[in-house]
């Protein structure tokens, strides 16, 4: 017998959980398609110098590569974007420019495991191609609040910067030509503190400099305060800052602002991002990372094109998401989808029952039939695991007359209706709870 085992850091997806992802990514999907937004696919398999063209140290090191059955070097995708830029440049002339899309998939990463974080795991991205103006910047932005309000998510703050005020403040200090490592070390001051990342920092910097770019980072009080800290640093107001200033007053025009905030910190790990970049954290839950996180990237497509494609983009990490609504009680677990059990209570009935539910599902209801004639606590247990919130019952009497009788699981009250059209008008009014 073989042991039916899983990689570490891969795992398999029971209905109940599952049900509740595909709930999470149909909502989604429904709000970015408001957005006006188009969904697109890419291979999981791509050509390892395609795929790691730029993509930067520490993720290099994560990503699956191996050698194909035609001895070619491949690579598993470890983000969306960077396949993204590969497909613009393959497929600019059939879009629309700008081009908005997003794309909810897998991904791979060869990283150690943490609650909420796995090496196989899910993305939701959505971006704007062709384009480098504050209003796409702002349209992502809009749409990280909007989707993650639509799912339900009870309070967050987006957290803000860009790339150019720190690159700037950088030149300032003499320490431009280390701006690369500089800000991967800051990306990761949530996750080794203060303390590390200024030993870090004096690997590449004297340790007056590395002081001054975490006071710089540390910058506290209001967006517009914080702000007028960072002008005073680089030197002035530059087109950066002004850029920044612009988002905030178009969230607050939009009624969100206060979910926004300025954070100096914020610098995104991935070289590839060259303005405005994004995270954002649960206000209950702050210590689980960031759940929705990107920015823009005005040089990406650069790598498989000579047309300027400039970029603006965010991506939902949906498994981390859905461990934070779990941990949070957000969680609706749901065994099954079906509304509706229809009992088997003679197996000569079968045509009927598959009838009647076949009429269920035409009025929008998700019904099952029981497929053979079992002891009615054995088909109520099979009901109450799935987590089947209605039953029905159709015996010799019922069938003759052309009656039914619902049954609430969840109360265990009956009720008896005469037609179908009562039949689907009770079971609908029933479920009106369950589908709020």
């Amino acid at each position: 017998m073989i042991e039916p085992r899983v990689l570490k850091g891969f795992r398999d997806s029971l209905p109940e959980y599952e049900i509740f992802k595909q709930q999470i990514i149909g909502s989604l999907t429904e709000s970015f398609e408001s957005f006006g937004f188009v969904p697109i696919d890419t291979p999981v398999l791509e050509y390892r110098d395609v795929l790691l063209g730029k993509g930067g140290g520490e993720t290099d090191k994560q990503v699956y590569t191996f050698s194909d059955h035609g001895s070619r070097d491949v690579a598993m995708r470890f983000d969306l974007t960077v396949p993204f830029a590969r497909f613009m440049a393959a497929h600019v002339n059939e879009l629309p420019l700008p081009f908005k899309r997003y794309h909810i998939n897998k991904v791979w990463r060869g990283e150690n495991t943490q609650k909420g974080r796995y090496r196989e795991f899910y993305q939701c991205d959505f971006d704007i191609v062709g384009i480098d103006h504050v209003s796409a910047d702002f349209e992502i932005l809009f749409m990280m609040y909007s989707a993650l309000k639509y799912i339900g998510i009870p309070a967050f703050t987006i957290r803000i910067a860009h790339r150019g005020i720190l690159n700037t403040f950088l030149d300032q200090l003499g320490a431009g030509g280390a701006s690369a490592e500089i800000l991967r070390i800051v990306d990761k001051l949530q996750k080794i503190g203060e303390t590390e990342v200024l030993v870090q920092l004096q690997e590449y910097l004297t340790s007056r400099q590395a002081e001054q770019i975490l006071s710089f980072i540390n910058a506290e009080g209001s967006n517009k305060s914080i702000l007028d800290t960072l002008s005073s640093l680089c030197g002035g107001k530059t087109e950066d800052i002004i850029r920044l200033e612009t988002l905030l007053q178009y969230a607050d025009e939009a009624g969100f602002s206060d979910s926004v905030e300025i954070d100096p910190s914020i610098t995104r790990g991935l070289d590839y991002y060259t303005g405005t970049v994004f995270e954002t954290f649960l206000n209950d839950l702050p210590n689980i990372g960031s759940i929705c996180s990107g920015g823009r990237y005005n040089e990406l497509a650069s790598l498989y094109t000579k047309e300027h494609l400039p970029g603006v983009g965010s991506s939902i990490g949906l498994d981390r998401l859905l461990a934070a609504l779990d941990e949070l009680g957000l969680y609706s677990r749901r065994a099954s989808t079906v509304d509706i059990l229809i009992f088997c209570m003679d197996d000569s009935h079968m045509g009927y029952y598959q009838k009647t539910a076949s009429q269920l599902r035409e009025a929008g209801l998700h019904a099952e039939v029981y497929l053979t004639k079992r002891k009615m606590q054995q088909q109520f247990s099979y009901a109450e695991k799935r987590m089947i919130p209605l039953g029905l019952m159709i015996g010799d009497t019922e069938y003759q007359a052309g009656t039914y009788t619902i049954r609430d699981l969840r109360t265990r009250m009956q009720h008896e209706v005469s037609s179908m059209h009562e039949l689907i008008q009770t079971s609908s009014s029933l479920l009106e709870g369950e589908h709020d």
